[in-house]
């Protein structure tokens, strides 16, 4: 055990726009053996300065849906599409995705995740490779082949739309119901997690 340790981006100066607008590198958090990976797009302030992902509002609404779907985020790893913050809180763009893909897929492939959920069009869209309507296609889920290995990958809307749009909880909730349940977590068990793994 340990690579995921290993397995921190330290230093990167691949997109120079994110190197000037960043204070650290927020590399993922989460248990190396985690059956659910969550991905968003990338640091926003509070990440940025605090050096993990998903821990300003959003993350907030994060926690208390896990919780209500009998996780936590003790069990789940929690990750970005980029490591750096945009420069004001703007997406990421084609080449800094791409620039930082490399990082996001080896991360996956030693997690080895029963599911990917995808925070927010641009994780979807980066992942799927292609336009996807997120509130639509919430909790659906895609095969997806990641550097050679297939992949189940659940379309999620992003915490923050639960904050400008209480519709969005019914469907942030269920799409979190889905991803505990395709990787064997049983909720009614005080949200312990399988312990056999299959």
């Amino acid at each position: 055990m340990g690579e995921m340790e290993d397995f921190c981006v330290t230093e990167c100066t691949r997109c120079p726009a994110l190197v000037d607008s960043r204070s650290q590198i927020v590399n993922g958090t989460g248990p190396e053996d985690a059956d659910i990976l969550f991905v968003g797009e990338g640091p926003g302030a509070q990440e940025d300065s605090q050096g993990e992902p998903f821990v300003g509002r959003s993350g907030s609404v994060l926690d208390d849906q896990l919780r209500i779907v009998g996780l936590d985020r003790d069990s789940v790893r929690i990750t970005n599409c980029v490591r750096c913050r945009p420069p004001e809180n703007r997406d990421p763009n084609t080449d800094e995705l791409e620039n930082c893909r490399g990082y996001l897929e080896q991360e996956i492939d030693l997690l080895d995740p029963d599911v990917i959920v995808t925070l927010g069009k641009v994780p979807s869209e980066h992942l799927l490779d292609r336009s996807v309507a997120v509130t639509k296609e919430a909790g659906s889920v895609e095969e997806i082949r990641l550097g050679g290995a297939p992949r189940r990958l659940l379309i999620c809307v992003h915490p923050a739309a639960t904050l400008y749009d209480r519709s969005q909880e019914e469907t942030f909730e269920s799409a979190l119901e889905r991803a505990a349940d395709l990787a064997g977590v049983d909720g009614s068990a005080g949200g312990q997690t399988r312990l056999d793994g299959f």
